[in-house]
This record gives structure tokens, C-alpha cells and sequence, in this order.
């Protein structure tokens, strides 16, 4: 699943594309898991100019010059893919035909990417918003569960997911079995300005090295959590937790708090 970097780079790629076009169509090939009817969407978009695209958390949002906003998750397995006169395909959920020639798809093979009239954000504060402090994350922390845990639940902090937690606290040192209330306040004040270092690092990175990238996960600049490398940058082995779906990444190099593995 494209995490907060990926997210943000194509944001910023796709409104370099489309700011300031006009949506002529929207159309729903597959909308079985869609909250609004098509016809809402059509009534709510279509003929609108878009004025912006921004990221918020793990989604996208399309402000438009009504006043009226689509967000777009691409959730685990969605795509979004530049298209002309025809779209090829396959998995398509909905097509957005713009004025400038160039129109979008966003796909699914799952089928749970899905857009939403003017959506709601949740509760959790964004990962680079000003908000998450060290006073807000020392609240946010005063709790018996495991920090990655923390890290990952959108309804605490927004834009966060797996791999970037796991880079996250290994550049913390902090251990992603450590129990969040045992963390002491140093390590509280130093994970605050690391959360925001590594995401917008990684996002710089993408952008500069991947110009135009609308979709995908890019995973190159990784430092742990990662196939390609059996070692972190200090030397410590590289090892692997797998719950389900989940794998965890680590080394010995991180303090566990208030628990053991």
C-alpha cells in the first residue's frame, strides 16, 4: 500500500498534470463498493474545474472550483494510470475524462480502491502536521500497546504504514515490540521530530528521482525494512517478525521498553 510519501509525490505529480482543467465526465465502471451513486458524483464533478490536489493521510483529495471535494484511497492494491482516448485497463473502477486531453483511471484488482464525495478526515492528527509534538505524542503514547501498533491506526496519526513505521523507529532506536507508555520522554521527543525527518525525506527523494511517478510504492530508499539488504546502515542484521499479512522489520540495535519481544 503506497504510504504518506508516495501519496504526496503523486499529489503534487497530478496537479501539475490537471490544475486547472475542467472535468467534462466521471464514469463509474465498477462502483459495487462505492458509497455514492454515480449519478451524485457525475451531478457533483462533472463541468467542475479542479483547483487543487493535496494529500491527506493515506488519501488523496480533488478540490474542485464549487467547493465541492472527491477523495480518492487507493487502499492496499489501487492504481491510478494517465490515459487518452481510451482506456485498456483491466479492473477499472472509475474513469475521469478531462478537458486537456489527458484523462485518469483509478484501478483495482481487489476492487477496494474507491473515491467519496466530499469525504471526512479521520480522527487522528496528520503524521507532518505542526500538531504532533512532542506533547501531543506523549498523550497519544499514555497507553498499554505496542508503539508500532500506534504508529500504524490512521485514527491517531494519520499517513503511516508499515514500512515507514518500521523506518521510523529503527532511526529512533526504539523497538517496534517497546510498549508505548514505557517509552521514556526523550525517546517520546525524538521519535516527534523523526516521524516528520524520515517521511519527508523519503518524499524528497521520490520526487526528484521518480519525476511524474503517479503510482506504485517505491521502496528503493528503504534502510531496514527491505528485501535488498541483510544488514541496516550501522551494520546490525537485518532480522524479521511475520504476523499474517505483516512483516515486521528490526534489529538488535533498538531498545525494547517496558516488554521483551
Amino acid at each position: 500500500m503506497p504510504e504518506l510519501p508516495d501519496i504526496e509525490v503523486f499529489s503534487r505529480n497530478l496537479k501539475n498534470i490537471f490544475n486547472g482543467s475542467k472535468l467534462l465526465k466521471i464514469k463509474v465502471i465498477n462502483g459495487k463498493k462505492l458509497v455514492d451513486k454515480p449519478k451524485d458524483l457525475s451531478k457533483s464533478f462533472a463541468g467542475g474545474m479542479l483547483t487543487d490536489i493535496f494529500r491527506s493521510g493515506k488519501e488523496m483529495r480533488f478540490q474542485f472550483d464549487n467547493g465541492n471535494i472527491l477523495g480518492m484511497h487507493l487502499m492496499l492494491t489501487g492504481d491510478i494510470f494517465l490515459f487518452e482516448k481510451k482506456n485498456e485497463r483491466k479492473s477499472t473502477i472509475v474513469e475521469f475524462y478531462f478537458d486537456n486531453g489527458k484523462n485518469l483511471a483509478l484501478t483495482d484488482r481487489m476492487k477496494n480502491a474507491r473515491v467519496k464525495l466530499n469525504p471526512g478526515n479521520k480522527e487522528g492528527v496528520d503524521a507532518l502536521d505542526k500538531k504532533l509534538n512532542f506533547k501531543y505524542l506523549k498523550k497519544l503514547l499514555n497507553r498499554k500497546a505496542k508503539i508500532k501498533s500506534i504508529l500504524l491506526n490512521q485514527d491517531l496519526i494519520r499517513g503511516i504504514g508499515n514500512g515507514y513505521s518500521d523506518e521510523i523507529l529503527w532511526e529512533s532506536k526504539i523497538s517496534p515490540f517497546s510498549i508505548a507508555n514505557a517509552i521514556p520522554d526523550e525517546k517520546i521527543k525524538e521519535l516527534a521530530t523523526t516521524i516528520k525527518r524520515v517521511l519527508k525525506r523519503a518524499t524528497n527523494r521520490i520526487f526528484k528521482n521518480h519525476p511524474g511517478l503517479i503510482q506504485g510504492e517505491i521502496k528503493f530508499y528503504h534502510r531496514i525494512h527491505t528485501k535488498l539488504k541483510e544488514k541496516s546502515p550501522t551494520g546490525a542484521p537485518i532480522k524479521i517478525e511475520q504476523k499474517g499479512m505483516m512483516k515486521t522489520y528490526y534489529t538488535d540495535e533498538q531498545v525494547v521498553y517496558g516488554g521483551s519481544k
